[in-house]
């Protein structure tokens, strides 16, 4: 194990004791002692993964007492199998082996145990209990131990259990699932047998209530490194999984997907196209954006049959290449999915195939936008623009990876399609140039664009246009082209910034996509190294900026460059936060949310020793100093809760203090003859309740629940947002804590009642109206929440406000509906946006 440290090593120190102490109880007569012993052992496995390896000795014979006691009841054995099965989880192979002679006949008995729970238990380990036997990890440890002396046993058992058919249907599933892992580990061993073996996974196939375990248990022997001869089945295996693909049955879309790819991966030399095609041409209908996931793996899919039978592709393109298209415009598109349909372009104009080389699949991919046949010279030189579909803009984005992702395989055309694209830019409507923009920028994203003498400055000159969009679009195409030709571009861009004040914020937005792009790949931190003290010292210039969208994109470039380099760059920042400019600290403590992320990142140690330097300018005189430090403390309980866990006891009386309506933050503006109330704190309420929120998930072990409540019930007289998230904190509060809710219910229910029963004026405007009846909704929500409370219903408070639920109309029916929401475990409590 790993050196640790704290109570984990002093857990360690522990561990012989407790063996020993453990040992004799686990031949106890009492069923209570043993299942605790059992309950014991799985706490120290899950508190000190792989640790009980060295104790085998101790511990197997307690299993095995268990098991064999004739005494023992269903329960004692199910506990006793349950736990073996996590300690041939949690440990490495080759520590059983020499306690496999002992465990095989044992599991093998509980197999045929007449009680179906036992026995599809035993089938569980058994299968766990195979890839002990045989490891086929890359990773797994070489050993001489003799693994064909038990093959015959494990295999015999296990095909006993799959031929039967009257038993329930767990104990078929998960037999299924064994022979699937005996085959996929041991299938070498079992040539003579597989003949016998194979036709009873094409039998369980044909049956609606085992098709889904066959499909996974034979995803396991495809995609298994021993290359098992599949020819007895395979011609009839591919023709089921395409009429498996018709389903409405989402999970064996999925899994049957997956194992015509693994099909395809391992065994394309052993069919012909055409029988693979009567599985493929079901795909296009499952190529869609309502559910991405399933396309997710249709896109997959076609790449692996691109790459390995690109003739089963021949007669069926258009379909499929049709549904492509259509989900590349999705404005859902984006993540895995998209990474897929870009891989999936690639791989098509590799085939060389008729109708997909590269002109004519960067023709359909521009087609929506620039018109005609999407051909970027002749339509540039049209006279009247082309009919071309509204599209999302999302859309531009997903349609210029694909044009840069099929020019990667034809590098040669690089340069002269971002000449095509750049030329006469100023003539194209906006649509057009937003997408000739983000094109050359994804195209010099990959290729060194620098010989195009115009590229840069034609660019900057779009920083001009009327368009919103057309600025973002430049702004992004000039960071993503700088990714290509970093020395070039990058010392324009912090030119630019110096000189050009106007478009600071679209020239800072830039160098964010140089840095996030370059940022996330070893060669890419290797290019932007030698950078980072030019990119540091030119964005501390304009820490200070008047443009407040300027400073928050300032604030996500130090703290991404923060990551590059934490430990020159991060003493830095926490120098600066000794700043006497509150802008200054404003920037900085920002930047400092930048840094935390919900993966493990080289930074988290040193984050760890110093964030609470920063989170300490909760105690900042200046209000917006606060308010940041409230949203990095957020973010740092939601992404990476270790990094505060211990700081709580100091910071939760400075968040609690944030709660509270200042009055020295409220002031009256006169609006010609009116007053208007303005409450500068709102924000920084805001901040401090939604940064309680995220406790309630995170952090509620460390925090006093009673004093938790009191700032919580004092949200619920608040403003409209505030009562908003407490009315949410209130339900989950509900079901976290029920018993301290319980003993402010009176208090709760008061508050409750009043929003309730609230009446918005006469003369209001709709939007009152509005905002009251989600007030109402999301109070009732609650009120819902605390009635679930157990001995709830004897508070007379609650019981008096339900009865007047009812017997109001308006109340009971949106109270109903709300209770029938929460029965089918539709509403769930919203999780906030934390990030």
């Amino acid at each position: 194990m790993d050196q640790v440290s704290g109570p984990t090593s002093l857990l360690i120190e522990q561990l012989p004791l407790i063996v020993k102490a453990i040992q004799p109880l686990m031949r106890e007569k009492s069923m209570k002692t043993r299942q605790d012993c059992f309950l014991l052992l799985r706490e120290l496995l899950n508190s000190l993964p792989g640790a009980l390896g060295p104790y085998l000795d101790s511990i197997v014979p307690g299993i095995s007492y268990s098991l064999n006691d004739k005494s023992s009841t269903s329960n004692m054995k199910i506990e006793s199998l349950g736990f073996l099965y996590s300690l041939l989880q949690g440990h490495p192979p080759h520590v059983f082996h020499p306690h496999i002679p002992l465990l095989v006949p044992l599991v093998v008995t509980s197999v045929f145990d007449p009680f179906y729970k036992i026995a599809t238990e035993a089938l569980l380990v058994l299968q766990q209990l195979v890839k002990v036997i045989r490891p086929l990890e890359p990773n797994a440890a070489k050993s001489d131990f003799d693994a064909p002396s038990f093959v015959g046993q494990v295999y015999s058992c296990t095909l006993q259990k799959l031929k039967v058919t009257d038993v329930d249907q767990e104990v078929k599933e998960r037999a299924i699932a064994c022979m699937g892992q005996i085959i996929a580990n041991m299938g070498d061993m079992l040539q003579n047998e597989l003949a016998v073996c194979l036709p009873i996974f094409m039998e369980r196939l044909k049956n609606e209530v085992t098709r889904l375990s066959s499909v996974k248990a034979l995803t396991l022997i495809a995609a298994s490194s021993l290359r098992i001869d599949l020819t007895p089945i395979l011609h009839d295996v591919l023709p089921a999984l395409g009429t498996f693909l018709r389903k409405n049955h989402r999970a064996l879309k999925l899994h049957s997907l997956d194992l015509i790819n693994k099909i395809v991966i391992n065994y394309s030399s052993n069919f012909e196209a055409n029988l693979l095609q009567t599985a493929i041409v079901e795909i296009p209908p499952l190529i869609s954006d309502s559910d991405l996931h399933v396309a997710q793996y249709s896109l997959t899919l076609l790449s692996t049959v691109a790459r390995r039978q690109p003739q089963a592709l021949v007669g069926i393109h258009e379909q499929f290449l049709r549904s492509v298209l259509i989900l590349v415009r999705s404005p859902l598109l984006q993540g895995s999915a998209l990474n897929c349909t870009l891989e999936l372009f690639q791989a098509l104009v590799q085939t060389q195939l008729s109708g997909l080389d590269y002109h004519s699949l960067v023709s359909k991919l521009m087609a929506p936008v620039l018109g005609g046949n999407g051909d970027v010279k002749s339509r540039a030189t049209a006279g009247a623009p082309s009919e071309v579909v509204q599209l999302h803009k999302q859309a531009y984005h997903s349609s210029a990876k694909c044009i840069a992702a099929l020019t990667q395989q034809c590098p040669q055309v690089a340069t002269p399609l971002a000449t095509k694209l750049i030329t006469d830019l100023q003539k194209r409507n906006d649509t057009e140039i937003i997408f000739c923009l983000l094109t050359i920028g994804e195209i010099g994203r990959h290729f060194d664009l620098s010989s195009i003498q115009v590229l840069p400055q034609t660019i900057i000159e779009c920083f001009g246009a009327t368009s919103e969009d057309v600025k973002a679009a430049a702004s992004h195409a000039l960071g993503a082209v700088s990714v290509g030709s970093l020395q070039t571009y990058l010392p324009l861009i912090l030119h630019e910034i110096e000189v050009q004040p106007k478009r600071q914020y679209l020239l800072l937005h830039s160098l964010k996509e140089v840095i996030s792009s370059l940022s996330v790949s070893p060669s890419g931190l290797a290019q932007l190294l030698p950078s980072v003290p030019s990119i540091w010292d030119q964005l501390f210039k304009h820490c200070e900026c008047s443009e407040e969208g300027s400073r928050n994109v300032v604030a996500e470039c130090l703290g991404k460059l923060v990551l590059v380099n934490p430990d020159e760059l991060l003493p830095q920042l926490q120098q600066a936060l000794r700043s006497e400019s509150a802008t200054m600290r404003t920037v900085v403590v920002s930047s400092v949310k930048f840094t935390i992320s919900d993966q493990p990142q080289p930074i988290d140690v040193l984050l760890k020793q110093n964030i609470g330097e920063f989170l300490f300018a909760l105690r900042d005189p200046e209000p917006q100093v606060r308010r940041v430090a409230l949203v990095a403390f957020n973010s740092a309980v939601h992404n990476k809760p270790s990094l505060v866990r211990d700081l709580l006891p100091t910071l939760l009386p400075w968040l609690y203090s944030e709660t509270k309506v200042k009055s020295e933050l409220i002031r009256e503006v006169e609006m010609g003859p009116f007053k208007h109330t303005v409450d500068d704190g709102l924000d920084i309420r805001k901040a401090a309740f939604e940064c309680m929120y995220t406790l309630l998930e995170q952090g509620l072990d460390r925090v006093d629940v009673m004093q938790f409540l009191d700032h919580v019930q004092a949200g619920l007289c608040d403003h409209y947002d505030i009562k908003m998230l407490t009315y949410l904190m209130t339900a989950r509060l509900a079901i976290l804590c029920p018993d301290k809710v319980l003993l402010r219910l009176d208090q709760f229910i008061q508050q409750l009642r009043d929003t309730c029963t609230h009446k918005v004026k006469a003369n209001s405007v709709k939007q009152e109206y509005e905002k009251q009846d989600e007030l109402k909704r999301s109070a009732l929500r609650a009120v819902s929440a605390l009635s679930q409370i157990p001995k709830a219903n004897k508070n007379q408070q609650l019981v008096d406000f339900l009865k007047s639920i009812k017997e109001t109309p308006e109340l009971n029916k949106i109270f109903e509906y709300i209770q029938k929401d929460s029965i089918t475990g539709s509403s769930d409590i919203i999780v906030m946006d934390q990030s």
